[in-house]
């Protein structure tokens, strides 16, 4: 059984997990191969940075944990940021591979670089604690293609992202996860990232209703499914937990889909079966991308606060653990 504990230091009135998602992953024999968040350390012992903030000058800050496990110091961003001038300029990675994001290159198909995600602009508090997510508009992305640990070729892997149900839209692609090495389209099942928003038409195979939904990026489509017609029910929360998963294995492969509030509740499973045609055995490459497409499609709005990437398809129990913990992270409180 997995535990969520807490423990206050009281010395100086700050509270830090014991444990986080990636000890959880990491219990299940799924360990992260990937951690990354703006709000909180994914690690009960971890006490790095977590993210790091340039000015326009062109001086920077890290900005770690209050304490091991614990939640972001966003003071310093304060101090550092005065004149609110500040973008996210990297996100490190918590687990040991050490993949961390940088602003995105160009790719097939938006040439230009990316630009980072302004650091101030949507505070939250989580835990009683403010912190700043990173709150991506048209043109923001990150992503890192020389990787280690990360799933290649039919490797399994559970991806999941802590994301705000109220700032998406329908453009291609608020993505975190799997991606081209090369910044390109290389064809139907060379990505598999986690995707949320509303956008259906075309390779956009959104579900019923006006969405937003869970989908995902599998490169030449966003699935709900294994079917274009996937009718997969929106999910509507202030704060919505996001997992994908792949499975390993021949045609016709096996994957799914699973969200939840992530201010309280448990995991919804809204597919769990095989893949699309063409799109088994995988041939992921092994980028890592946020809040574009692996082509570096940019035009997607969202808002990211934490996720991880594993080695291997967790257990169901394993799920159910990490979002008893996002639940107990406190999201709005």
């Amino acid at each position: 059984m997995f535990s969520i504990a807490f423990f206050v230091c009281a010395s100086v009135g700050i509270t830090a997990a014991a444990e986080g998602p990636c000890d959880i992953f990491a219990t299940g024999g799924t360990p992260c191969v990937a951690a990354h968040s703006t709000v909180r350390a994914l690690f009960g012992a971890y006490n790095g940075p977590l993210y790091q903030v340039r000015a326009k000058d062109g001086s920077t800050q890290d900005i770690h944990t209050l304490a091991p496990g614990g939640f972001a110091d966003s003071a310093t961003q304060d101090t550092f940021c005065k004149a609110g001038d500040c973008v996210i300029s990297k996100i490190y990675d918590q687990s040991p591979e050490k993949n961390d994001l940088s602003t995105a290159t160009g790719g097939g198909n938006e040439p230009h670089p990316d630009a980072g995600v302004n650091a101030s602009a949507d505070r939250l508090t989580i835990g009683g604690h403010p912190v700043y997510s990173a709150y991506f508009e048209n043109g923001d992305g990150y992503r890192i293609d020389n990787t280690t640990g990360i799933a290649t070729g039919d490797e399994a892997e559970t991806i999941y992202m802590v994301t705000s149900g109220t700032h998406y839209n329908n453009r291609c692609c608020f993505d975190y996860g799997n991606a081209e090495t090369d910044n390109h389209d290389d064809g139907a099942a060379t990505m598999e990232a986690v995707y949320f928003g509303n956008a259906k038409g075309g390779l956009n195979h959104g579900g019923a209703g006006a969405g937003p939904w869970i989908m995902a990026d599998m490169e030449q489509a966003l699935w709900g499914a294994n079917v274009v017609q996937s009718n997969e029910e929106p999910i509507n929360h202030t704060f919505v937990t996001a997992m994908i998963k792949g499975d390993s294995g021949p045609s016709p492969g096996h994957w799914a889909i699973k969200g939840a509030n992530a201010q309280e509740g448990v995991f919804k499973v809204y597919w769990a079966g095989p893949r699309a045609p063409h799109y088994a055995p995988m041939k992921k490459q092994g980028a890592i991308i946020l809040g574009i497409g692996g082509d570096n499609s940019n035009r997607a709005v969202g808002t990211f606060y934490e996720g991880a990437m594993t080695k291997g398809y967790s257990t169901d129990e394993a799920d159910a653990a990490v979002q008893q913990n996002i639940v107990a992270a406190g999201y709005g409180k």
